[in-house]
């Protein structure tokens, strides 16, 4: 009972999708999925972000669990700057 117990744990947090990262300054989670759990992200010191204009956001439909989407800038670790990405809130 209790191994089928932790694999059903282990499968739920298997699939959820969220991780750390600095937006527009700061750090904040970031989910996939609106109904994944929100990790509580450590204190770390985020780059400045650039001055830039924000691309234009076509139209489109927001996924169901999100309330609204936004172009913000996300701190890109593997290019070591910040590139503007759709977040979903």
């Amino acid at each position: 009972m209790r191994f089928i117990l932790m694999l059903l744990i282990f499968n739920i947090f298997a699939y959820c999708v969220c991780t750390c990262e600095c937006v527009n300054g700061h750090v904040q989670s970031i989910c996939e999925n609106a109904y994944d759990v929100h990790l509580v992200c450590p204190p770390r010191v985020c780059p400045i972000v650039p001055p830039s204009v924000q691309p234009i956001n076509p139209p489109s439909v927001t996924p169901s669990g999100f309330s609204a989407c936004y172009q913000k800038q996300v701190y890109n670790d593997s290019i070591r700057q910040y590139e503007w990405r759709k977040v979903c809130e």
